[in-house]
């Protein structure tokens, strides 16, 4: 079975192309060799499925059209729409530290030098000035400043991002999820 901490988001399902179960594919990431990668990992009602690539072609530099096993209409590429690809975290390319993005760290664990583990990052937004990580805490959601200000050390082998937030940045979140 495949978990969280074994993939990595790599971009968006559009809608189909054709009649024939093709996917638009766009991608934030290229950090993987399409060549080589025999599945793509789709999250089906919470379950990670692994789908395998029959055909890969771009479209542009960010679009890709995908054929996958299986998926031979547009009905069902249909149902595969709008969905997040995974790859298994075996196929990511090793990068330099300065190119790493950001995404990396979805599935890493947070842990506070005072406050202990904060739970493990779902994703990370970008859709302010400020990056965001998404941390599910028990359940609730944590905001926490992605900036190098607060990270202490990343263990990537560990898949832990050691972090020392200033006081009260996270400890009214957690009041409100003890009440």
């Amino acid at each position: 079975m495949i978990t969280k901490n074994e993939i990595f988001p790599i971009g968006q399902t559009a809608k189909p192309h054709g009649i024939k179960g093709e996917l638009s594919f766009n991608f934030s990431k290229d950090n993987f060799d399409e060549e080589k990668l025999p599945y793509y990992i789709f999250e089906i009602d919470g379950i990670f499925v692994p789908f395998f690539v029959e055909d890969y072609r771009y479209k542009t530099d960010t679009t890709a059209l995908i054929k996958l096993e299986g998926i031979d209409n547009d009905e069902q590429a249909r149902m595969l729409s709008n969905h997040t690809i995974y790859i298994h975290q075996k196929f990511v390319l090793k990068e330099s530290e300065e190119d790493l993005g950001i995404h990396f760290f979805v599935g890493f664990s947070v842990i506070d030098d005072k406050l202990g583990s904060l739970g493990q990052i779902t994703e990370v937004d970008e859709s302010t000035v400020n990056v965001l990580f998404v941390i599910d805490n028990k359940g609730e959601e944590l905001l926490i400043p992605a900036t190098d200000d607060f990270i202490t050390q990343i263990d990537e082998e560990k898949r832990i991002i050691y972090m020392n937030l200033p006081e009260g940045l996270v400890n009214l979140d957690l009041a409100e999820s003890e009440e």
